[in-house]
């Protein structure tokens, strides 16, 4: 009896929409410089969110040592808003950083979704 319990239990788990939702990838970067070593971010996650339960809710800039730079937090799911771009203004990045990796997280998985490394446009 306790084993078809658990059997029960782990299928119903793993039919969760969270449980499918998988992680939270960037699947593009737009970045302008404005001078001074100050960026700006346009950055498309794609994540199937399903709720509060799981939903990507931040990205953020790195350096090529893995130094977080900047973080936009995403306030809320976006269930119904697949990709979605949001803005991350005035990022200061040091002037020997060449390039910058971008990466998401969601409520669920954390990190290991889809990153991209792009190279940091001069003035």
């Amino acid at each position: 009896m306790k084993k078809r319990a658990i059997t029960c239990l782990l299928s119903l788990l793993s039919t969760h929409p969270s449980v499918h939702a998988g992680e939270a990838d960037v699947v593009d970067v737009a970045i302008k410089n404005r001078g001074a070593n100050i960026y700006d971010f346009s950055v498309t996650v794609m994540h199937q969110d399903t709720g509060w339960d799981h939903y990507a809710n931040r990205w953020e800039v790195l350096d090529e040592k893995g130094v977080i730079l900047g973080t936009r937090t995403l306030h809320h799911p976006h269930v119904n808003e697949q990709p979605f771009t949001r803005r991350l203004s005035g990022i200061h990045i040091p002037s020997e950083t060449k390039s910058v990796v971008i990466r998401s997280h969601d409520s669920v998985h954390k990190y290991g979704g889809a990153t991209v490394t792009v190279q940091l446009p001069m003035n």
